[in-house]
């Protein structure tokens, strides 16, 4: 039997966007960061909550799962941009602005955005729970969310921010997305508001705990190793650049903990199908 991340990466595969014209390089553009692969981590996390409640609704969710990772795809798509962070590697493979031209890769990166609300709104699921779920990812991967988190970024360049406003920027432009992802998993599967408030608020310390490893990768690994270009935040407001690698790490060792104390406190469905999923990541800059 397949195990979830297979039977998402399978359903990935089988469900690539498509756009077939006369245009040379388009369609193979739109597939290739998708194709690329990481950790398909924000998926991964919506399915283990379907999985530890409503199990059935698996095949139901993949679409939904599918969604947010197209979602993230064109925000590191857009992320990597010369007019951002002009970066050459992601996911191990040459950036798509490196690889094909700029206006492909912002195009690509239009598409999967919108194509994330296509696939949940086509999903197999009651329409009451397509909307929740279209709000959970467009109030968190939008203005309230991702995009003014990578506004403050791209401003602040060059500007140290106190650790509060580096807690903002990076609560919006990250974890907020990685606790929309435990959240809609809880809206599919039927938890009441009370566990869906307190994912979100986990995924929110999950997210920043994500970005502090993030920044600490990005300081103590080559590019090759990372599968993505590092060492390229010195301009950045970074945790790293503010507290230093060792003060970054103590951090990082703290929310660490807090997650898991957090992820014991969940009733012994949801903690175990979330502990197979965490406990390889939340202390992964160790």
């Amino acid at each position: 039997m397949k195990n979830l991340l297979d039977s998402f990466e399978d359903y990935l595969l089988n469900n690539l966007p498509s756009s077939k014209t006369f245009h040379p390089y388009f369609e193979d553009a739109l597939c290739d960061m998708l194709k690329a692969g990481g950790k398909r981590f924000r998926p991964m996390l919506l399915l283990s909550v379907v999985k530890s409640n409503k199990s059935l609704l698996l095949p139901n969710a993949m679409s939904v799962a599918l969604g947010l990772e197209y979602l993230h795809t064109y925000s590191l798509i857009h992320d990597d941009l010369p007019a951002m962070d002009n970066a050459d590697l992601r996911r191990g493979f040459q950036t798509l602005h490196k690889k094909y031209d700029e206006v492909t890769a912002i195009l690509v990166g239009d598409a999967l955005n919108t194509e994330a609300f296509g696939l949940i709104s086509n999903a197999s699921l009651h329409n009451d729970v397509k909307v929740e779920l279209i709000k959970c990812l467009a109030q968190n991967g939008g203005i309230n969310g991702m995009i003014i988190g990578q506004a403050i970024d791209c401003f602040f360049e060059n500007q140290k921010l106190e650790l509060s406003q580096l807690e903002y920027l990076h609560i919006h432009k990250t974890a907020k997305l990685i606790a929309a992802s435990l959240k809609m998993g809880a809206i599919i599967s039927e938890y009441n508001f009370e566990i869906q408030d307190k994912l979100y608020n986990f995924g929110i310390d999950l997210g920043l705990l994500f970005q502090i490893q993030d920044d600490i990768i990005d300081e103590t690994c080559s590019s090759e190793d990372a599968g993505k270009t590092t060492q390229n935040d010195g301009a950045k407001n970074s945790f790293v650049n503010l507290l230093g690698l060792e003060g970054a790490i103590k951090s990082a060792d703290e929310l660490a903990l807090k997650c898991i104390n957090i992820l014991n406190t969940f009733d012994s469905n949801l903690k175990d199908s979330l502990e197979e999923l965490l406990l390889k990541f939340i202390n992964r800059h160790k």
